[in-house]
């Protein structure tokens, strides 16, 4: 190691940069790297540490001296900032450098690194260089209420003008749009809340009110725009509103609009397409029940090799793509044999209870076909308290037909490649949600108890998962060379904690303080560095 000082000359002014240098052999080349960058310490200070990297035999011996005061996580607070700043994320947070900017970076990127609480991030400025690389630099803790909720009430009154930029940025006329909601509980109480509420929870947390979150993402699945809904709210009834934002608010036109079968049912399809919007969906079994009925399509035309395509003989506009898979057909054979085979079961026991009358047993079984939903495959009726019942095995042969099989439906003019993958790529929607709710981001549960701050909650997390996507779209050389199953390596989670072991440390040598030594990236740490394109250089 050397300490080397590079002077630099504007105008009448020298300014002199301090490093400590280390030089390396890679592949027979001699190259450098900075190890450290002393430019804000006092002359004296930079004159003995000089001294002793001069002297390194002689101080060799004095090694026992060498103090480690002060460990910090560095590599992951660096990489994700510098990251947010190459896409030009704080510029569209806001266009100015600002407090409350700042703290919203060190949020999105708490978010990322350190899932939990706003007090618990800030509660981390003596184990991570996370607040103090986006701009806070008084050594005690940041202030929950200064330096969160209020840049998060902020941030949420810019809510519409970042979706807006981000829309600008990677929605295009003509484009395939991806949408779909989900939920997520929330403990405490909620009075008077206008979003709190209980409805259909898909974290099967139905003893916890919630909320409803829609989620519009480019092609690609890049997050664009997120909406807060109240608890209650059903898939369908979000759509309108959902395509009013794109045809309003972020002008985007001629695009196609995908969502679920149970999103796009025929009303919303028709408002969607009074906004001058197509439409990508999948079909409901009503739905294909009532194509076979009418003789559009058979069982027989759905194969594993090839995908369909039939026009709609009453609107020639309107097209259908079936498709099967093998492998939901032995899930759905096998799903529908065991809930039949249940409810079977619990029949027969509610037959043979001779306790409780025929008003009791009645409402039994209204519990036993809610829970197993296979009603339409029973027939049972009651005489003087004894139940009869019997399966219909006509009607589980005539389900067994379209076994694995599935129905796209499109109005525009994608061909039959296309719109498969088109909708399919729902999954990225739906991946989404996964990492924001789950391990990744875990926007849940929501301990916000005011309206506005979780709606700006949502938000941040949204705005984490942007960064996050960005990130793995770097990242997906270092994922496609790595193994499978128990071979496998490398994951988001792993790759952040694989950053977090690269240290910032305050260290001591014969009483001469070393302020700021970054520990050397290795190999593995140094291609993901490489890969989200982080130079080395120490932004303090």
């Amino acid at each position: 190691m050397y300490l080397e000082r590079i002077r630099k000359h504007h105008g009448k002014k020298q300014y002199v940069t301090t490093l400590i240098r280390e030089s390396y052999r890679d592949g027979g080349k001699v190259k450098h790297r900075t190890i450290a960058n002393l430019s804000k310490l006092p002359v004296h200070i930079t004159q003995n540490i000089e001294t002793l990297l001069n002297n390194q035999e002689t101080n060799f011996q004095k090694l026992d001296t060498l103090k480690i005061c002060n460990s910090r996580e560095y590599g992951a607070s660096f990489a994700f900032i510098n990251l947010v700043r190459e896409l030009g994320l704080d510029k569209i947070i806001y266009s100015r450098k600002a407090d409350w900017q700042q703290d919203v970076l060190a949020m999105i990127i708490g978010r990322l690194i350190y899932q939990g609480s706003k007090l618990h991030l800030t509660h981390l400025h003596h184990d991570s260089i996370l607040w103090e690389l986006t701009g806070f630099k008084n050594h005690s803790c940041p202030d929950v209420a200064e330096h969160c909720y209020r840049p998060l009430d902020r941030l949420l009154e810019r809510q519409a003008v970042i979706q807006k930029e981000l829309a600008d940025k990677h929605l295009n006329n003509g484009s395939i749009i991806l949408y779909d909601i989900t939920s997520s509980y929330l403990k405490g109480e909620y009075v008077g809340s206008e979003l709190v509420d209980f409805g259909y929870s898909r974290d099967n947390k139905r003893k916890h009110e919630q909320i409803v979150i829609g989620l519009l993402t480019n092609e690609a699945g890049c997050p664009v725009a997120v909406e807060v809904f109240r608890g209650n709210t059903s898939d369908q009834t979000t759509v309108l509103d959902q395509a009013k934002k794109l045809a309003n608010d972020y002008h985007v036109k001629d695009v196609i609009f995908v969502g679920d079968r149970g999103m796009l049912t025929p009303k919303r399809i028709d408002e969607v397409n009074d906004l001058g919007y197509k439409t990508l969906t999948a079909l409901s079994h009503p739905q294909l029940r009532e194509l076979r009925d009418r003789g559009v399509i058979n069982p027989s035309q759905f194969t594993k090799d090839a995908v369909v395509e039939i026009a709609d003989p009453d609107n020639a506009s309107i097209r259908y793509f079936l498709c099967k898979n093998p492998d939901k057909e032995i899930g759905n054979k096998e799903t529908r044999d065991i809930l039949v085979a249940k409810t079977k079961e619990a029949l027969e026991k509610v037959a043979t209870n001779n306790k409780k009358n025929e008003q009791q047993k009645r409402a039994q079984i209204g519990k036993i076909m809610a829970k197993y939903k296979v009603g339409k495959f029973f027939e049972w009726s009651f005489q003087s308290n004894k139940l009869s019942f019997q399966i219909h095995d006509d009607k589980i042969t005539a389900e067994e037909d379209f076994d694995g099989c599935y129905v796209i439906r499109t109005d525009s003019a994608l061909n039959k490649e296309d719109a498969v993958t088109g909708y399919k790529n729902l999954t990225y929607v739906e991946r989404a949600f996964r990492n924001i709710k789950t391990m990744s981001l875990e926007i849940r549960p929501i301990y916000h108890q005011l309206d506005h701050r979780i709606k700006a909650h949502v938000f941040l997390c949204m705005l984490a998962y942007y960064v996050e996507w960005h990130a793995i779209q770097r990242l997906k050389p270092l994922f496609a060379q790595d193994g499978k199953g128990a071979k496998k390596h490398f994951s988001f989670a792993r790759v952040i904690e694989r950053l977090r072991s690269i240290r910032i440390q305050d260290c001591s040598l014969n009483e001469i303080k070393i302020p700021g030594i970054i520990t050397t990236p290795d190999n593995e740490q140094q291609k993901i560095l490489d890969l989200l394109k982080c130079s080395q250089k120490r932004e303090i």
